[in-house]
């Protein structure tokens, strides 16, 4: 399929598009900059090593989680290593990214050699529900010259394995060389001092580096409840023109965006979704196809990935604005977690993924209403799923599956319409989990009035113990009143 080109924009309009891209995303535009798209761990992962094994001066990396084997040993080694020539080495890792992931020793043997190691928002009893917020991020920075940002985590999915006739895992990242790095940085840095003291003074955010290129680009760093990737995702929605194809790994649509892609598409716009077919969390993909109706009602076009698992997160509109990063389509991704995206406005880079898009397309599955219908990507037959490792993927996911079954029990319970051959099993699931549940609580009511009760005691202690706490703490002063002039 011939790629369009844009027409070229009057300045008026790239002005105030410019503008609004901004407010949204909270991420100036910055120019000057050289991008290089990277595809799967084969592409990914090297690039990582050469940059590391380059540094001079500091290595900054920020990860959901490093698995202990083969690959994750690799990059330890390389951080070792620099930090033994004296390079200034630290890993931010999330607790519950990592959680069964990754022993201790291999932890203490980086501190050991000199690594500077945190961990992001580990539980406490003090605060039971600081778990929903997770730091999703994929970053590397290197010498404040060089930066990366992916959807990648580190771990031998993303490599496969060839004697076993396992494939990797689909992924995307982006190599960023010029003044967009220090961007990166600095979000690193808020992220290192929520896990403990700030970096130094003059240690974090190096001088911005000259520019390297002529791509223009955004660094949009996400905090919870900020919702500055479902901003810009619902802008970008709104306006594409021609063509809006995107990728996710753990879609979940909430109701806004949802409109917006089926507005897009109602209004003639080439709308894409590529999700995977196979998942490392199997149970939950039934619910997330009963979403998918109200979207090919519309005209929005949705192809399910043939491989192993898909675990991009990408978006490319009207071959101008492309975006590759952390953020999945999801309300866990948009409201509750640290995410951080490149967001590339160029005509080049934009061309390059919507090229990697239309190859995707051709080890992808349509998906259409009529099962009868169903379509393969052209010149290419249904394939057999490939195998693919159980419970190895984000933790992230879950979060997200809660809120597919929360949307799609809304669904039957509003009578809405859903994707017909899921209809029945959501419909018999979600009854035989209730019916089962109602017949526990009657048969064992202590069983579980005792853990409510439980659960309750232990949230009222934690109120009672903050009020004191607050009813302690200093009052700021007053305002004083000043009389007018």
């Amino acid at each position: 399929m011939p790629i369009e080109r844009p027409e070229n924009s009057t300045p008026q309009l790239r002005e105030l598009a410019d503008r609004m891209f901004s407010r949204a995303a909270g991420a100036a535009l910055i120019a000057g900059n050289h991008v290089r798209l990277l595809e799967d761990g084969r592409e990914n992962y090297p690039a990582w090593l050469a940059a590391i094994r380059s540094a001079q001066k500091q290595v900054h990396f920020e990860n959901y989680f490093v698995l202990d084997d083969e690959v994750g040993n690799e990059l330890a080694e390389a951080f070792t290593a620099k930090a033994r020539e004296g390079v200034r080495v630290r890993v931010l890792y999330d607790w519950l990214g990592g959680l069964g992931k990754t022993s201790r020793a291999f932890w203490r043997k980086l501190r050991a050699a000199g690594v500077e190691v945190r961990v992001h928002n580990p539980a406490v009893l003090s605060s039971p529900h600081r778990w929903l917020s997770r730091d999703h991020r994929k970053t590397l920075t290197v010498d404040g010259a060089v930066g990366f940002v992916s959807g990648l985590c580190v771990g031998r999915m993303w490599v496969g394995d060839p004697a076993r006739n396992v494939l990797p895992w689909r992924d995307t990242g982006v190599e960023i060389r010029g003044p967009a790095v220090a961007e990166i940085a600095r979000a690193f840095a808020r992220s290192w001092a929520l896990a403990g003291p700030p970096l130094p003074e003059g240690d974090g955010v190096l001088e911005p580096p000259p520019p390297a290129g002529d791509v223009s680009l955004r660094i949009v760093s996400s905090d919870p409840a900020t919702a500055s990737m479902l901003r810009l995702d619902q802008l970008v929605a709104s306006i594409a023109r021609r063509r809006l194809w995107l990728t996710d790994a753990y879609y979940s649509g909430i109701s806004s965006y949802v409109q917006a892609l089926r507005a897009a598409a109602l209004d003639g716009v080439d709308v894409r979704l590529l999700v995977p077919g196979a998942t490392d969390i199997p149970i939950l993909q039934p619910f997330s196809r009963a979403g998918y109706r109200t979207l090919l009602e519309a005209g929005v076009r949705v192809f399910e990935w043939n491989g192993t698992m898909l675990h991009a997160k990408t978006a490319v509109a009207d071959c101008r604005w492309a975006r590759v990063g952390s953020t999945n389509l999801n309300a866990a991704s948009w409201l509750g977690n640290w995410e951080l995206d490149a967001v590339v406005e160029d005509t080049a880079f934009a061309t390059r993924m919507e090229e990697a898009y239309l190859r995707d397309l051709e080890n992808s599955t349509e998906l259409v209403l009529d099962e009868r219908h169903k379509l393969c990507a052209p010149g290419r037959s249904r394939k057999p799923r490939a195998p693919i490792r159980r419970g190895s993927g984000s933790a992230g996911a879950v979060t997200a599956g809660a809120l597919r079954i929360g949307n799609a029990v809304g669904t039957v319970l509003t009578s809405r319409r859903v994707l017909g051959p899921t209809e029945w099993r959501l419909t018999s699931g979600v009854g035989l989990a209730l019916c089962a549940l109602s017949l526990l609580i009657a048969l064992f009511p202590r069983a579980f009035a005792y853990p409510v009760a439980a659960l309750g005691l232990w949230g009222s202690v934690l109120l009672l113990w903050k009020a004191i706490r607050l009813r302690q703490a200093p009052k700021p002063p007053a305002p004083v009143s000043q009389g007018a002039k």
